[in-house]
């Protein structure tokens, strides 16, 4: 099972003084973006964990009389959407187990490519899985080491995982963060007070008033307890491998991804686009919302107008996240309505994200030309989708891929545009100034993967 999801962790050392439930209730909100089908909190008040979870928004799952139980003084949270399998309460995070030491929770985001491996080691020591989730069998494996250190647990089972995991682990009385050493997803490391945080994007730190510190680096593992931080690099790497596709279209533009702000890279892309793919036309417009910096970036490079010709129902899920391929189809018109006024006639630059499927390109586009649009000028900010994701983004098998079985004049007749363009692989990794292009993972544009398994490379 892929995910993408958002992770948050809290180590107050001063007892007593911060409701770490709360604060993890405003930071997993921030990050709900990440994901819409479950939420949970764990607490610890140095004794013992407690913990609730979920299915739904985390203003659905949590409310003063829930956060009101959930007292102590170290926290983590998590929200989830999943890319295949079931919806259900068994797969929602954080997750709470017991090892020889005590009891542990756990929040993962990323996706582990070697399931099948770890999944027979587990069978093998006779322990049942009971989620269909590659979380569990994390948090299975270090509840199956015979150390009673969580630390020294961790660094067994981290040396036995395949694939991306950001993951943040919670004893009675540590709070632990750990990146796979490619460093598929991004996990902060804040400060708020005298407490330390750890959030899959910085704009949880915003919403809460934590200071950003830095990054956890790839292969770090970064432990935290009464006594203070400390930080060891426990896996190594020989290069590093972000997700490109934090900064074209799953962060929130006022997070910070290793010095480059989300939304200042969205602009950029816009500008390189408008450079490499320029068009006459009357109107600039983003498909909101993941598309909307690109556009004022292409608007500003090309000097047309900008304006918002799409209105976004903002009560809906993204379509790119939902399981189903019949939900995507049926949710477009209920999620996006034009302004026709400011179509009629015009020539319209329509810039969106990226295509996967293409189903929901195809329909707006025929829903603008509907409304009036006289032209439609598709632009993408990223390269062609051509291979699937193995690292937990919702990208299917290859040849459910529109762009890797299609030529580029093919796509652009079948979505019904007037003209289509991608941003270039080297455009994208052109708008960067602080993290090199050979720091990222573009494998769903070229198709070389960082780590592999045999069942990938057949």
């Amino acid at each position: 099972m892929n995910e993408e999801c958002g992770v948050f962790g809290i180590f107050n050392k001063a007892e007593g003084s911060l409701d770490v439930a709360k604060i993890t209730y405003f930071a997993l909100y921030a990050l709900q973006h990440r994901g819409q089908e479950s939420a949970g909190i764990a607490v610890s008040n140095g004794e013992k964990i407690l913990i609730y979870k979920d299915l739904g928004l985390v203003s659905d799952v949590f409310n003063k009389e829930k956060l009101k139980t959930l007292q102590g003084n170290y926290a983590i949270g998590h929200i989830r959407y999943s890319t295949t399998g079931a919806n259900i309460w068994e797969n929602s995070q954080p997750l709470l187990k017991k090892y020889k030491g005590g009891a542990f929770s756990l929040a993962h985001n990323g996706n582990l490519i070697n399931q099948g491996e770890l999944k027979e080691k587990l069978k093998e020591k006779d322990i049942q899985i009971y989620s269909s989730t590659d979380s569990e069998i994390i948090g299975n494996l270090i509840k199956a080491t015979p150390e009673d250190n969580i630390e020294k647990n961790i660094r067994i089972v981290a040396d036995q995982l395949k694939g991306a995991f950001s993951l943040l682990v919670m004893t009675e009385d540590k709070l632990i963060g750990l990146k796979d050493p490619f460093g598929f997803r991004p996990l902060a490391l804040g400060k708020l007070g005298d407490s330390y945080v750890f959030a899959s994007e910085t704009c949880a730190f915003n919403l809460i008033g934590a200071e950003f510190i830095r990054e956890v680096e790839p292969g770090e593992m970064v432990v935290i307890n009464k006594n203070g931080i400390k930080s060891d690099k426990i896996l190594s790497n020989k290069r590093k491998a972000l997700c490109i596709f934090e900064f074209v279209y799953f962060a929130r533009p006022d997070s910070d991804i290793y010095g480059e702000n989300v939304a200042l890279s969205r602009q950029k892309m816009g500008r390189r686009l408008a450079q490499e793919y320029p068009v006459k036309a009357d109107l600039v417009m983003p498909v909101p919302d993941s598309g909307r910096y690109a556009a004022i970036g292409y608007a500003y490079q090309s000097g047309i107008p900008y304006g918002e010709g799409l209105l976004r129902n903002h009560y809906i899920g993204r379509t790119f996240i939902q399981p189903m391929q019949s939900m995507r189809e049926g949710s477009v018109k209920i999620k996006l309505s034009p302004i026709k006024k400011l179509l009629e006639g015009k020539r319209v630059v329509l810039v969106d994200d990226s295509i996967v499927r293409g189903t929901t390109s195809k329909k707006l586009i025929k829903l603008l030309k509907e409304a009036g649009a006289k032209e439609v000028h598709l632009r993408i900010s990223s390269p062609p989708v051509m291979w699937p994701c193995f690292y937990g983004i919702d990208t299917p098998n290859k040849k459910d891929l529109w762009a890797a079985n299609h030529s580029l004049e093919e796509t652009r007749n079948w979505l019904g545009a007037d003209s289509l363009g991608h941003i270039s692989i080297e455009g994208l990794c052109s708008v960067f100034d602080k993290i090199p292009a050979d720091n990222f993972c573009l494998a769903c544009f070229e198709g070389e993967y960082p780590v592999l398994t045999s069942q990938m490379t057949n």
